[in-house]
């Protein structure tokens, strides 16, 4: 019994780690998943390649993904130095995914900024229906905890 469970395990365990799987139709018409080769017969074959044993993690957790979703981020910058810089630096350490748009290069997002502000000054939050014009850390981490988003990435961010 001991020997019949070991070896199951140890065939269980090696099927687990091949990388290659083969997808053919009988004559029948039924679907076959293999391992091993089908028959010669068989004119439609595919080889599926898997990626072993890799497990794939989501980049943000569910309570980024509902903010994400509820409350989309748009940051309004461009090349206005440190400050833009500073507030781009924030959204990523901080792992927030945002829509970047600079309405010195897209009379559009100018339009978009002034309706919001009332000028044309950068950078400019928007999360979801509210915004905040020029950047401070902690008046932005304030609309993004409101919005619920989480203070730290669920990946910390690459330097």
């Amino acid at each position: 019994m001991f020997r019949a469970a070991a070896a199951f395990l140890s065939v269980a365990v090696f099927s687990v780690q091949a990388a290659e799987v083969y997808r053919w139709v009988d004559g029948s018409g039924r679907v076959h998943y293999t391992d091993q080769p089908p028959p010669a017969t068989v004119k439609q074959v595919r080889t599926l390649s898997g990626k072993g044993n890799l497990v794939e993690v989501a980049k943000e957790s569910y309570e980024a993904r509902q903010a994400r979703e509820k409350n989309p981020v748009t940051l309004y910058a461009g090349n206005c130095g440190p400050l833009c810089d500073d507030a781009r630096a924030f959204l990523n350490q901080r792992g927030i995914p945002f829509t970047h748009r600079d309405p010195g290069k897209e009379p559009e997002y100018a339009v978009e900024v002034r309706k919001l502000t009332g000028t044309l000054e950068v950078p400019v939050l928007r999360v979801g229906k509210t915004h905040q014009k020029g950047f401070e850390a902690s008046s932005w981490g304030s609309l993004l905890d409101a919005a619920g988003y989480p203070r730290t990435p669920i990946i910390p961010p690459k330097n």
